[in-house]
């Protein structure tokens, strides 16, 4: 099968011929239609991931959508035929998605949403992930809160708005002043952070009582604002984003709580890959009810484009999630 393996950390992908994998137990082998690109892609490409714990020569790639073509041994709830997605591979020792075929362990995966295209589907899975396990399993939100999402416009942030609004909860969401409207289209309040201090955006649209729940998707500088914007006593901040030095202090002196997100677990450790397909079937739920869709850009790329489509999200000139066209 044809695929885009990384030999090197540093250098670019090489489109090559490898072994189409074998269908292990506990797996299904998935003809790849799509494959979503994510900012962790560069910096496993690049070497500046660690995190990712990428052995090479890789296959790279976490989103996948697809159809099942084999079925492997213990394997309950999915048949060939069945058009499928989630976040599978591309870390750790877990073949990537950016190849024809894929051997995925099941667990991870959930049956696509029949109102999104397969590349509207590959653009889910990570950052859909990303957000459910902070506001959901972390956050706990729910109707009547106030949440600001930090990043709103952005592929996490996005996404994060749609899921905080189906909760029910009245949704803010900070913005450069270009992506306003994006944020405003997708029913937040939108906020110019340029524009506006944290005081004066949380005296504005909490009374100055701070937000029920902060989920930072940017990090740095962001996380420290999100400890001074949230509700004293009961507040609760959550970051996708916190691996820098941060001084607790204004978190603590409002007795608010913090919990991180790190969404490659259950694939690096084998542990938890039942919650993520759990998620994946939520998340095809909200997108069936009219709840969830992803913003896609509208270029079109191949596994022969495929270092034009990383230059794409490196440069920040995406409009919205970029997504490879491997079928």
């Amino acid at each position: 099968m044809r695929a885009a393996v990384l030999p090197e950390f540093g250098t670019p992908l090489v489109l090559a011929e490898i072994d189409k994998p074998d269908v292990g137990p506990g797996q299904v082998l998935v003809k790849v239609e799509a494959s979503g690109v994510n900012p962790l892609d560069i910096k496993i490409r690049a070497g500046k991931a660690a995190h990712a714990r990428r052995t090479l020569p890789a296959v790279l790639g976490l989103d996948l959508a697809g159809v099942v073509e084999e079925v492997g041994p213990g394997v309950h709830g999915f048949a060939s035929g069945d058009e499928v997605f989630g976040m599978t591979g591309g870390v750790g020792d877990v073949p990537g998605s950016l190849a024809e075929f894929a051997a995925v362990d099941a667990r991870l995966l959930a049956r696509k949403p029949a109102s999104l295209t397969a590349r509207e589907a590959a653009a889910l899975p990570l950052v859909v992930i990303t957000a459910w396990e902070g506001l959901v399993d972390r956050a706990q939100i729910h109707a009547g809160q106030r949440v600001l999402i930090h990043g709103g416009a952005g592929g996490i942030g996005h996404v994060a708005v749609q899921i905080a609004r189906a909760s029910g909860a009245e949704v803010f969401a900070t913005a450069s002043p270009p992506r306003l409207e994006v944020v405003e289209r997708l029913g937040a309040i939108p906020i110019d952070y340029t524009a506006a201090t944290v005081d004066e955006y949380v005296a504005k649209h909490t009374g100055g009582e701070g937000f029920d729940v902060v989920f930072d998707t940017v990090g740095g500088s962001v996380l420290d604002d999100s400890f001074t914007a949230v509700r004293t006593y009961t507040g609760h901040v959550v970051s996708a984003l916190g691996w820098g030095t941060h001084s607790l202090a204004p978190l603590s002196f409002r007795g608010a709580t913090y919990s991180g997100v790190f969404t490659l677990l259950p694939l690096l450790t084998g542990r938890g890959r039942e919650h993520h397909g759990k998620i994946m079937r939520e998340a095809a739920a909200l997108a069936d009810a009219g709840a969830l869709k992803p913003l896609l850009d509208p270029r079109h790329f191949t596994l022969a484009d495929v270092a034009a489509a990383h230059a794409a999200v490196e440069s920040g000139t995406a409009q919205g999630k970029v997504v490879i066209d491997i079928g």
